[in-house]
């Protein structure tokens, strides 16, 4: 019988270990057979989220030159470095375009077959376009995989999960909010991919309450205002006006932080860039997962993170920007690596005289903190101010430590994955700061603003359902209420082993597979093998991507940063590879 793996998640995450299984194959697996069965209802390389059949209004978050599913010689990963383009140069567009998501999908769907082609003849890849429902078998054993579809299932010498992004089952506040809506007519939309939900239920003119700011909150702003026949026109004075269709709602929209995540950076960089990792590299973190206890990430990482983006954020005001600074770059360089938190307080004030050019990440994080309007027409005002001057910053390089501190998040993320599973509040400050929207999203609602179809309601937001409708409010406006009969959570689910809708990860936990203490699948760090409760890797069960605690930071990456989703798939594709080769020599004995 031919060895066989079947790979469950047929996106952007199996493709990229379809493509290391390809790099790797000469080496350490050469002239053998194998079948690889890859399982995905979705179109393989796309996959769910970057399927090409979605509207040509949902955008990526990235510069197309900041996109690719190549690697290169700064991955830190044993196999070979197969170089490929990026989108931009794949697609032949600008580099700085923010290309829609089929077009990405095209991409994707491109790199997969370029994958395919490049595995040796001898290997067969077959797809099956369908849901895989569970995994059994002996641990030393065959797998079985069951698919939806077939009534026999796959027999498997090796199962790698690559899922993706999944849906999760209804918490108890939504569960009720559910429950609420039916009994009083109101519409009430969950947590999902915004490009899945059904939108029609949201009436023109009505008013919406968004609990939800970020990403998936403006792929909602497309869909119901350009979506609905709405168009932008700029001014000679380059400012976007919205001409409404008449068919959209009013969006009313909140969240913790009462602001849409920051601008992407809209210039390019020069000079040098902050030698990183500094305080927060392989060293730190290899003395972080020594300790015999689980590390705090407030009390154990954060400090190492706070001080590696202030690190970036000071050199590159030094380098670029001397004259804003009044010291010599050796003594604070000496002082701040020296110093703990709070004489790095005092050196920064001693030596960086304008407030504006110091790194406050607590301001950054809360900016509504304490403030306080006296109307909801003072906060749309204030609201708008905050956003034109985002803008403003991120696309002046005379503010380019920002960009500094972009480029330590990226390093510190790289770092991050390391050490597993580290909680949801560090996923939701990287994206706020390094990962928010193009700028012109952030225009288009400023021009959406002050069209009235949206209106901004603050930090801290609360919804109450009672008397028969949803009411939202904030600190940020005392006393102002907003009452609808719609209600959107403008975010993504947040599945858990045991909420997850996808019938194979919770049976596989249920089954014994270990799981964190925010939900993620346990994998072994070294090559993705599942875990057990006792701590033991599964010999023919592996996983990537987000549903695990080895995440990384997403299955393509900017160019010449590392890549840790690229190092992942690279051991899991070479760790496969080796137990098939050695399963192959024992049967042929």
């Amino acid at each position: 019988m031919r060895p066989s793996l079947v790979i469950v998640g047929a996106g952007p995450r199996g493709t990229g270990l379809v493509e290391r299984i390809a790099a790797n194959a000469a080496e350490l697996y050469a002239g053998s057979e194998l079948d690889i069965h890859l399982v995905d209802p979705f179109p393989p390389g796309a996959g769910r989220i970057w399927r090409e059949e979605q509207s040509p209004l949902l955008w990526m978050n990235s510069h197309a030159e900041d996109v690719t599913m190549f690697t290169d010689e700064t991955v830190d990963m044993a196999g070979p470095v197969h170089p490929g383009p990026t989108l931009h140069e794949w697609a032949g567009i600008d580099g700085a375009t923010f290309a829609d998501r089929q077009l990405q999908g095209s991409y994707l769907r491109w790199v997969h077959e370029r994958a395919v082609a490049a595995l040796p003849a001898s290997v067969t890849v077959h797809h099956h376009p369908c849901r895989a429902l569970r995994v059994g078998g002996p641990r030393e054993g065959r797998q079985q995989v069951w698919l939806e579809d077939r009534p026999r299932p796959l027999l498997a010498d090796l199962v790698i999960l690559t899922l993706g992004h999944l849906d999760a089952e209804l918490d108890e506040e939504q569960k009720q909010l559910v429950a609420y809506a039916a009994r009083n007519d109101l519409v009430h939309i969950p947590p999902d991919f915004t490009a899945d939900s059904d939108l029609s239920a949201l009436a023109p003119g009505e008013p919406v309450l968004v609990r939800g700011f970020g990403l998936a909150f403006v792929d909602l702003m497309a869909l119901l205002t350009e979506g609905r026949g709405g168009r932008y026109e700029t001014g000679v004075d380059g400012e976007l006006t919205y001409h409404p269709s008449g068919r959209e709602p009013v969006l009313h929209v909140g969240s913790r932080r009462g602001v849409p995540y920051h601008s992407k950076i809209g210039y390019d960089w020069t000079g040098e860039r902050p030698p990183l990792p500094r305080f927060f590299g392989p060293a730190e973190v290899g003395a972080l997962l020594a300790r015999p206890d689980r590390p705090d990430f407030r009390r154990d990482v954060w400090p190492l993170v706070e001080k590696e983006l202030g690190f970036a954020h000071y050199h590159r005001l030094f380098a670029a920007h001397p004259e804003r600074t009044r010291m010599a770059w050796t003594d604070f360089d000496e002082k701040y690596a020296a110093a703990d938190v709070a004489e790095r307080e005092t050196l920064v004030v001693s030596a960086v005289p304008d407030p504006a050019d110091r790194l406050d990440l607590a301001a950054l994080d809360h900016p509504l903190d304490g403030v306080r309007y006296t109307s909801y027409d003072a906060f749309q005002d204030g609201l708008r101010g905050w956003v034109e001057e985002d803008l403003r910053r991120r696309h002046d390089p005379t503010h380019s430590p920002d960009q500094a501190v972009f480029f330590g998040l990226l390093s510190v993320y790289g770092q991050l994955v390391r050490l597993g599973d580290i909680g949801p509040w560090w996923h939701g400050f990287f994206s706020y700061l390094a990962s928010g929207p193009p700028g012109p999203r952030l225009r288009q609602m400023l021009a959406l603003s002050r069209a009235g179809v949206l209106g901004f309601l603050g930090a801290d937001m609360t919804v109450a359902a009672e008397d028969g409708v949803f009411r939202a409010s904030s600190p940020t406006v005392p006393g102002h209420v907003v009452e609808a009969r719609a209600l959107v959570e403008a975010r993504l689910p947040s599945p858990t082993v045991e909420r997850a809708r996808d019938t194979l990860l919770r049976e596989l936990y249920e089954d014994g597979a270990a799981a964190t203490p925010d939900g993620l699948l346990s994998v072994d760090p070294a090559d993705g093998r599942v875990l057990d409760r006792s701590g033991r890797p599964h010999p023919r069960r592996f996983a990537l991507g987000p549903h695990t605690d080895g995440r990384g930071s997403g299955a393509f990456t900017r160019p010449r940063t590392g890549g840790p989703a690229f190092r992942q798939n690279d051991a899991t594709a070479r760790a496969a590879l080796a137990f098939l080769r050695a399963l192959a020599c024992r049967t042929a004995a």
